[in-house]
């Protein structure tokens, strides 16, 4: 008898998606799995947890080695405890800022889940994003997107003592109303952002792009994903008819020192898990590593060039040993799994996902390969037939999603499809049920009536469904 440890989170959603059967058997045959079974229980085969509960997305892969649980848990412990302003006593842990949003990984990613915008009264946000961020960039005199000469890349709503930080960030919600083709009707959240109070002077016309922190398990066996089985799923797209067009994003990889397939970000900006956390401990929280070296001031900051520095002799903030085991414990966090793959209602809505042809994007099913740092994985991550319902490739979501922003390869109205393992334990890691790229969506079903572009037609379809349809149609999607 299985032990079943029960804990949870979850992941954005982008349901889009428009095929048919015969790709779903190409997906199928691809993977050497049935595309719906009761085998897909185990989302990440042998690495799968049984386990729900605030603590569900926290376990490491159930097949990790004894030896590597120690590796684990020096990660863990870097991954969530908090940075401090230098110089401190603890300088194994100073250098935070000078400018940053957040003062761990943690803060951001609650027990390994999934941010949320905040909550809101009468229209307006009661308080300031912390895990919704604010992409930013301007155009150049050849009309191309780029870092904004004064705020850089993305704005850091906090500041060490003695620097300003950069803006505030604030939100109001619009309404936007809606009718179901049997009358039923609904009410959606439309964001606006408001950017006010900025430390280094008037920011002229912004490219603006709210990301909310997605959830950090299972992000190890999507970086081992082979790039061909990536780019057969763009190929596959290409030959049928239809709107559907998924394209990979290349992008630079500062880690590997090369251009490689995008897959993290939501708009698989990022192509490895090293790079992500470099990055992010940079961006996020203002630590320096020996990937990005430099603070992230702009020389109007002078406050922010100023500031002191943490690490000693000049050195990074964050030590090359210490970020693997960072990059380490995320790769081999595990994915849930499943839960009432036997219910009727939940069969039921898996024909209904097909019918409305949600697969297309949304691919079940690969059997990971090698990752591309061994180093900063592990062995038991490989070979595993994994369930994480993404095609990691750019999808036009529409203009109801649009930032308008490009990003690497990917335009303003490009996403990248992001997997749905997990996603029905959210509420019960996180507390909420916020969902796509901003957290607008309120559940899985209002993300599917966000959707548009090449997803139209799928939208449209469960705009036509029963209440019954509809309910069976999110409960397989929560049973992932």
């Amino acid at each position: 008898m299985r032990r079943r440890l029960w804990a949870a989170a979850a992941t954005g959603l982008a349901l889009a998606g428009l095929g048919n059967s015969a790709l779903l058997q190409a997906h199928s045959s691809a993977t050497d799995a049935p595309l719906h079974s009761a085998a897909s229980e185990r989302t990440g085969g042998d690495t799968t947890v049984w386990a729900d509960g605030k603590n569900a997305f926290s376990f490491p892969a159930a097949n990790l080695p004894p030896e590597e649980r120690a590796r684990f848990a020096v990660g863990n412990s870097f991954f969530k405890r908090n940075w401090v302003q230098a110089p401190a006593s603890t300088t194994a842990r100073d250098g935070l800022g000078p400018h940053f949003l957040a003062r761990s990984c943690a803060a951001c990613h609650m027990h390994d889940g999934r941010g949320a915008p905040p909550e809101w009264q009468q229209g307006l946000a009661k308080e300031v994003p912390l895990s919704v961020l604010l992409r930013i960039s301007v155009l150049d005199a050849k009309g191309q997107s780029v870092p904004h000469p004064v705020y850089g890349d993305q704005l850091n709503t906090a500041a060490v003592t003695g620097v300003r930080p950069e803006a505030r960030v604030r939100m109001r919600w619009q309404p936007v109303r809606g009718r179901f083709a049997d009358g039923t009707p609904y009410t959606l959240q439309k964001p606006i952002y408001l950017v006010d109070q900025l430390g280094y002077g008037p920011s002229g016309p912004l490219q603006v792009s709210p990301r909310v922190a997605p959830v950090v398990f299972g992000t190890g066996l999507l970086e081992a994903i082979a790039v061909q089985d990536i780019l057969d799923n763009a190929q596959t797209q290409a030959r049928l008819p239809g709107p559907i067009k998924g394209q990979p994003n290349w992008v630079w990889d500062a880690v590997a020192q090369r251009e490689m397939l995008g897959r993290f970000g939501w708009k698989a900006n990022v192509a490895t898990l090293a790079h992500q956390t470099a990055g992010a401990f940079l961006g996020d929280i203002g630590i320096t590593s020996s990937t990005f070296a430099q603070e992230a001031c702009t020389p109007a900051q002078t406050d922010c060039l100023a500031a002191p520095r943490g690490g000693s002799g000049g050195a990074a903030e964050i030590d090359d040993k210490t970020l693997a085991d960072v990059v380490f414990y995320q790769a081999v966090l595990a994915p849930p799994a499943r839960r009432g793959v036997d219910e009727v209602q939940v069969q039921r809505g898996q024909q209904l996902f097909a019918q409305a042809q949600c697969a297309v994007c949304h691919r079940p099913s690969y059997t990971t390969g090698e990752p591309p740092f061994p180093r900063l994985s592990s062995r038991a991550l490989q070979g595993q037939t994994i369930w994480p319902y993404t095609d990691m490739l750019l999808h036009d979501m529409g203009p109801a999603l649009a930032d308008g922003r490009p990003d690497g390869q990917a335009n303003g109205r490009q996403w990248k499809t992001p997997p749905l393992w997990g996603i029905g334990l959210l509420r019960d890691v996180n507390g909420h049920t916020r969902l796509l790229h901003d957290g607008r969506a309120r559940g899985v079903l209002e993300a599917v009536l966000w959707h548009g572009g090449e997803a139209e037609a799928s939208k449209n379809q469960v705009l036509r469904m029963s209440r019954q349809e509809r309910e069976a149609l999110v409960r397989f999607v929560e049973s992932l």
